[in-house]
């Protein structure tokens, strides 16, 4: 009677693990997708800016044809980022375009002045660090989720269900400087 009733409380014992394990995996998945969604919505309203900061230049600088239509591809190629990788390499690329918008701009004594590009990089200038601070909070959520995955003895509930390692949103070192423009 007594084993039995010890191998009982081990049955009892595993299968609340397992349960809670599993219950830990989905709120770490679901964590990881929500910081993605903050993500994107700072993605959102940088490329929502960005026409509006061509806009402004081409007002002042009309023959920078070319940048003009390397930013718009820029942005163009972000928006269409489906995975997270594709995200960090059209981002590299879109960051760089801007900074040689923003190198561009020094050119232009007016625009420099302009009340419109003056706000347009203050909020570009602000949507920027709250992209970066929304990619500092996925990453934590990415590497809390890959730890457990890879965790001895979760990762065996980790394969049992199918729950996979996600990928981080990383920058090039280049991008991962500020843009700015100096005056």
């Amino acid at each position: 009677m007594n084993w039995l009733l010890i191998i009982s409380i081990i049955v009892v014992a595993i299968i609340l693990w397992v349960i809670a394990t599993f219950n830990r995996f989905i709120a770490l998945r679901n964590r990881t997708k929500e910081s993605w969604s903050d993500i994107d919505v700072q993605l959102r309203r940088r490329y929502d800016l960005i026409p509006n900061l061509i806009e402004t230049v081409k007002g002042y600088a009309a023959h920078e044809r070319e940048l003009f239509e390397n930013v718009t591809k820029a942005r163009n190629m972000a928006m269409g980022a489906q995975t997270v990788k594709e995200h960090s390499e059209a981002e590299n690329f879109l960051s760089s375009t801007l900074k040689t918008l923003f190198a561009v701009s020094e050119n232009y004594p007016q625009l420099r002045a302009s009340e419109n590009f003056l706000e347009l990089q203050r909020e570009l200038r602000d949507t920027e660090d709250k992209i970066q601070a929304s990619r500092r909070f996925y990453n934590t959520n990415v590497m809390a989720l890959n730890t457990g995955v890879e965790s001895f003895p979760a990762n065996t509930i980790a394969s049992m269900f199918n729950f996979k390692m996600a990928e981080f949103f990383e920058i090039e070192e280049a991008a991962k400087a500020p843009v700015s423009v100096k005056f």
